[in-house]
């Protein structure tokens, strides 16, 4: 199918919104250069340039929506500190609303990455995971139970972090499927998993695991279309999900539908920089494009557009409605 049907499906976008559940983090950078390694190890010494808070984890996702010109909200927690604020200071900027932020007892999740010449040198995490207290749960709980109905589909974002646990999941399904009945309408429920505990997403519109997930979940090694196809099968049969979408990286993606179909979608990246949340993008594009009305496998080539934008950046980056139907246009020239 050529670009000119799906270039007038991102205008689309405007239309929908997105809820967004998982796990909220801050992504610090810190940007420098090298120009020496240091005399009390074999380290580089880093002369920083400049720092920058990005909204990372399950924030990004919603970052994505709002860049792709979409609307949504997020369900997390965050910290009553001082990294907790700043999230909530750099949500209001997308905009984006923070009724469905609750604060916790623990701290906000921070990644810091400090970066050179353009490459990561190093990574370190401040975090506390966990289930949540059952304070906390119960304020996510109540803001789902009185808003889910204002959305046109959900992305569970899972971090491993806590978020996204066994009671929270129960009840996301029994109100998705209380929608269903009274309403008439089905909610497309996105996945962007941790192979740990999978179980949860059983019933899920479809799942995104990357290459290596997909090898941990399936317990299956892809090293070709016959494994890979074995893989999707299992992923799909053990979830009973309705299609399973793997991240290939340099590979592209794969699509596996209930009709026991494999599409292999080749990658559009021109250049591979960063890998950073573009599992992330390809959350948002798809949740917003079968928002949009438009079927699993053209949302997922419209994803596969969007990744291949936001490899050629560097950091937590995120893909704009221009520059997608930029880069629709530019695969028909």
């Amino acid at each position: 199918m050529n670009s000119n049907h799906l270039r007038r499906i991102p205008p689309l976008f405007r239309d929908v919104k997105i809820l967004v559940i998982g796990d909220v983090i801050v992504d610090h950078f810190i940007w420098g250069s090298v120009s020496r390694i240091s005399p009390e190890a074999p380290v580089p010494v880093v002369n920083v340039d400049r720092e920058e808070l990005l909204l990372g984890g399950s924030a990004n996702v919603l970052r994505n929506i709002v860049s792709l010109g979409g609307r949504g909200s997020l369900c997390g927690m965050i910290g009553a500190d001082t990294m907790g604020r700043e999230l909530v200071r750099l949500m209001e900027e997308l905009p984006a609303p923070v009724d469905g932020l609750v604060a916790t007892d623990r701290p906000t999740t921070v990644k810091t990455r400090i970066v050179a010449q353009g490459q990561q040198v190093v990574r370190f995490d401040r975090e506390e995971t966990g289930v949540p207290s059952r304070q906390s749960l119960r304020n996510l709980l109540n803001y789902l139970e009185q808003h889910l109905a204002d959305f046109d589909a959900v992305i569970v974002s899972d971090y491993a972090k806590g978020m996204i646990n066994e009671d929270l999941m129960i009840r996301l399904h029994s109100l998705m499927a209380d929608m269903r009945r009274q309403q008439g309408r089905p909610m497309p429920l996105i996945v962007d998993p941790k192979p740990s505990n999978v179980h949860r997403f059983v019933g899920a519109t479809i799942i995104t695991p990357n290459h290596h997930e997909a090898e941990i979940i399936s317990d299956m090694a892809i090293i070709d279309t016959h494994s890979l196809t074995a893989a999707a099968r299992q992923i799909r049969e053990q979830i009973d999900c309705a299609s399973v979408l793997i991240t290939r990286g340099e590979a592209g993606m794969a699509l596996w539908q209930e009709d026991e179909t494999l599409v292999t979608i080749p990658t559009t990246a021109k250049e591979v920089y960063d890998v950073t949340g573009a599992g992330d993008t390809v959350a948002a594009t798809l949740a917003l494009g079968l928002a949009a009305g438009c079927s699993t496998r053209d949302a997922a080539i419209l994803a596969n557009y969007a990744a291949g934008i936001v490899v050629g950046k560097v950091g937590t980056a995120c893909v704009d409605n221009r520059e997608l139907q930029t880069a629709l246009a530019a695969r028909d020239s």
